[in-house]
C-alpha cells in the first residue's frame, strides 16, 4: 500500500479538502483507498458523511490500543473509499502516546500489516506533534498544501526541516512527492508573487496543477459530500482530478497502476 501524508503545520491551508478529494478522486480512478483522519477535529470523517455516532472506533484506537486497521476503516457512500475516522478521543492521544514504547511508530505498524487497499492518505492536524509525527513514521511521501499567502512560505521552511529531521531519524525513506498550490486567486497580485516564490524555491517539487479558491469547494463538506461529488463540474473538482493525474504520474512506474 502506498501510503501519502498531507501535511502542513500551517491551519487553514486545505489540507482536509486535499485529503478528502485526491481521496476520491482516488478512488474513482480505480484504486482502492483509504483515508485516515489524523486530527482531532475530524474534519475529514464529517467531510465524507461519517456521523460522530457510528464511529465506533477510530485512529485513536490504532494508535493507542494497537488495533487492526480492518477493525476500524468504514465503508463511506463514494464507491472504493474507506475512512478511518477522527474522534474526541484522538485529542487525548498525544498525552497518552508520551508513554508509550516506540510512541512514534504505532501508525506506521498498524498500517504496514493492512493489505486491504492499494493507497492511503492520512489527513494530518494543524501542528507538528505525535499525531503528525505518526503520520510521516508511516508514510512513504508527503503532499504538502501550501496557501499562496506571505506566512506560508515561513510556515513551509519550518515543514521542510522537521521533515529532514524525520528522514535522519525514524523513516529514511520519506520524501516530498509535491506541494499543491490552494486557495489560489487569480485577482490578487500577492497570490502570484508567492506561487512565483515558492516555484523559485522548490523548482519541480511544486506541482503545476494549483487549486483555486472556489465557493463550491468550501460548500461539499456541509452536505457530507466531497467537491467531486457535490458539483463535479465545479472550477475546484476540476483542479483536484488534474491534480490526482499529476500525482500519479510521480508514482514509481511500477505503482501508477492501481
Amino acid at each position: 500500500m502506498l501510503t501519502i501524508a498531507i501535511a502542513n503545520q500551517k491551519g487553514g491551508v486545505g489540507k482536509t479538502t486535499t485529503a478528502i478529494n485526491m481521496a476520491t478522486a482516488m478512488a474513482a480512478t480505480g484504486w482502492k483507498t483509504l483515508l485516515v483522519d489524523l486530527d482531532p477535529q475530524g474534519n475529514a470523517s464529517t467531510g465524507l458523511g461519517i456521523a460522530a455516532d457510528v464511529r465506533d472506533m477510530s485512529s485513536y484506537d490504532l494508535l493507542i490500543d494497537e488495533a487492526q486497521v480492518d477493525d476500524v476503516a468504514i465503508a463511506t457512500g463514494i464507491p472504493g473509499l474507506d475512512i478511518v475516522p477522527a474522534t474526541v478521543d484522538l485529542s487525548g492521544a498525544e498525552l497518552e502516546l508520551v508513554a508509550v514504547e516506540e510512541r512514534a511508530a504505532r501508525l506506521r505498524n498498524a498500517l504496514e500489516k493492512h493489505r486491504g487497499h492499494d493507497i492511503c492518505f492520512i489527513d494530518c492536524p494543524p501542528s507538528l506533534g505525535l499525531l503528525t509525527l505518526n503520520a510521516l513514521c508511516g508514510a512513504d511521501s508527503i503532499l504538502v498544501p501550501l496557501q499562496c499567502e506571505f506566512f506560508a512560505l515561513e510556515g513551509l521552511s519550518q515543514l521542510l526541516q522537521t521533515v529532514e529531521r524525520i528522514q535522519q531519524r525514524f523513516n529514511p525513506s520519506l520524501d516530498i512527492i509535491g506541494v499543491a498550490l490552494t486557495m489560489y486567486d487569480r485577482r490578487n497580485r500577492l497570490t502570484d508573487q508567492v506561487a512565483d516564490d515558492v516555484r523559485d524555491c522548490l523548482g519541480p517539487l511544486v506541482f503545476e496543477t494549483v487549486i483555486p479558491r472556489n465557493v463550491r469547494l468550501s460548500e461539499a463538506p456541509s452536505h457530507g459530500l466531497p467537491a467531486l461529488v457535490y458539483d463535479h463540474s465545479c472550477v475546484g473538482s476540476r483542479a483536484y482530478i488534474a491534480l490526482a493525474r499529476e500525482l500519479i504520474g510521480r508514482f514509481p512506474p511500477e505503482r501508477q497502476a492501481a
